[in-house]
């Protein structure tokens, strides 16, 4: 008996919290007004303090989040819904980000491989050599190019026979 009701508590807890917490998604954007024309915001824009030695910077940031969107906060919102026309809100940085983040993995990628057959390799991996580790960051930045070349050779995949699984 106390396992069924144990159960019947679960799930009802289940059910609330889902039903409660989970408001219903909306790609609406009727409620988002331009930052320019928020009252909110401008309110807020009056107080932005000076973040570096520029004494204007405060007013340039203002000047900078008065083209995106506010909520009735006052607040610039972020739309990532696709839209081209937002594409500077996220999609831009976004695609810099995984592209830079791609630049370090293949140059350090690069350096393991330049160093994987000489004798000390692991003091190389502690001590790093500089102008090893230079001349790959170098040419770092055409890691899609290099990562698409290896994969069209068949350098960059193994076949699955060469992967080691363990026994189950």
């Amino acid at each position: 008996m106390g396992k069924i009701f144990s159960l019947v508590l679960a799930f009802a807890l289940s059910v609330s919290l889902w039903a409660n917490f989970a408001p219903t998604a909306s790609a609406d954007l009727s409620h988002l007004t331009p930052c320019s024309e928020s009252a909110a915001f401008q309110a807020k824009a009056k107080s932005f303090r000076n973040t570096t030695s520029d004494p204007q910077s405060g007013q340039k940031r203002a000047e900078s989040y008065a083209e995106a969107l506010c909520g009735p906060e006052g607040y610039p919102h972020l739309v990532v819904d696709g839209r081209l026309s937002h594409a500077g809100d996220f999609i831009i940085p976004g695609v810099l980000f995984l592209y830079i983040a791609g630049w370090i993995g293949w140059v350090g990628r690069s350096y393991l491989i330049a160093i994987r057959e000489e004798k000390d390799t692991e003091m190389r991996e502690i001590i790093i050599d500089v102008p090893l580790a230079i001349s790959k960051m170098l040419f770092g930045f055409l890691w899609p190019l290099q990562a698409l070349q290896e994969f069209t050779s068949g350098q960059l995949t193994v076949k699955d026979s060469e992967i080691s699984v363990s026994p189950r």
